[in-house]
């Protein structure tokens, strides 16, 4: 029972920080342009491999 001293605070903390980097992400745009990916995904020309 005495390691929830230490497991308790330590998740909590884990948990803010991962809450902090999803606040980060938004304030950022990084979720702007879901279209863009939608159509950057169907898209050939965008291809992973160069052409020869």
């Amino acid at each position: 029972m005495e390691v929830l001293v230490y497991l308790i605070p330590v998740s909590l903390g884990l948990g803010g920080l991962g809450l902090g980097a999803f606040v980060w992400a938004l304030r950022n745009r990084q979720y702007e342009d879901p279209k863009g990916d939608a159509q950057r995904i169907l898209s050939d020309e965008w291809d992973d491999r160069p052409k020869p």
